[in-house]
């Protein structure tokens, strides 16, 4: 889409139920705004409609483009969105919209001006947290611990799914991407400040979904070793300087 201001992208893995929520709301935010936007939808690994689902939304909205690959994992589907989409600006995410979409203005210019990269914070000062389980908080805040101890010191939130990167960080970061599932922020983050970009992580009003696909227990080892990997990558030089 030529001089398209605005790309979001909505990784989509078995979420037929909770994407056209997701699409609409997307598409009256847009609408109401001035400048040309798009939506990119990357469905991966799904063993249900999600990818008919979204075909059937672009068929009948020529702002939606629709992407299929075939593995799963979060990271891959947003790496793949991030890097086809159009937008000077590419926002990324989550399809149960646990952030009002309309706080999406608060990332952009006029709003952030010469700013590369945003994210959502639950954390930052003035952040609230609504119908969050205490022990959900508590597993949260020992991995971001476990976070700044190993990778991003002084980042008090680098897993909430909403985060906004300019074209140019997008096109300098996503292709040196190596981790495709739950800790690719993590990664992300990690190579823009050797690169050199400023962070800005932006507090925002969160409500949590208990139909979260997070696991605690499960995922919570697999980003330790995620952690572990970018730590050891980063010493081997595999990230750019």
């Amino acid at each position: 889409m030529a001089d398209c201001f605005l790309s979001m992208v909505f990784p989509a893995h078995n979420e037929e139920e909770r994407l056209p929520h997701a699409l609409e709301h997307a598409m009256r935010f847009l609408q109401s705004q001035p400048y040309p936007s798009e939506i990119i939808v990357v469905e991966n690994g799904s063993t249900d409609r999600t990818l008919q689902v979204a075909e059937g939304y672009a068929r009948e909205n020529p702002i939606i483009r629709v992407i299929h690959e075939a593995e799963p994992g979060k990271g891959l589907a947003i790496r793949r969105g991030m890097l086809e989409a159009a937008g000077e600006y590419r926002f990324f995410l989550d399809v149960d919209l646990a952030m009002p979409i309309t706080e999406v203005i608060r990332f952009l210019p006029p709003a952030m001006e010469d700013v590369a990269i945003v994210i959502a914070s639950r954390e930052a000062p003035g952040a609230v947290r609504y119908n969050e389980p205490e022990y959900r908080h508590l597993t949260g805040r020992v991995f971001n611990w476990l976070v700044r101890t190993l990778a991003l010191p002084g980042i008090q939130d680098s897993q909430c799914g909403f985060k906004c990167f300019r074209r140019d960080a997008a096109e300098a970061l996503f292709p040196h991407q190596t981790i495709m599932g739950w800790s690719f922020d993590v990664e992300l983050l990690f190579i823009a400040r050797r690169l050199g970009y400023a962070i800005v992580e932006l507090p925002i009003p969160w409500y949590f979904n208990p139909d979260s696909r997070v696991k605690v227990l499960r995922d919570s080892w697999r980003m330790l070793r995620d952690l572990l990997a970018i730590r050891r990558n980063g010493r081997r030089g595999v990230y750019p300087k």
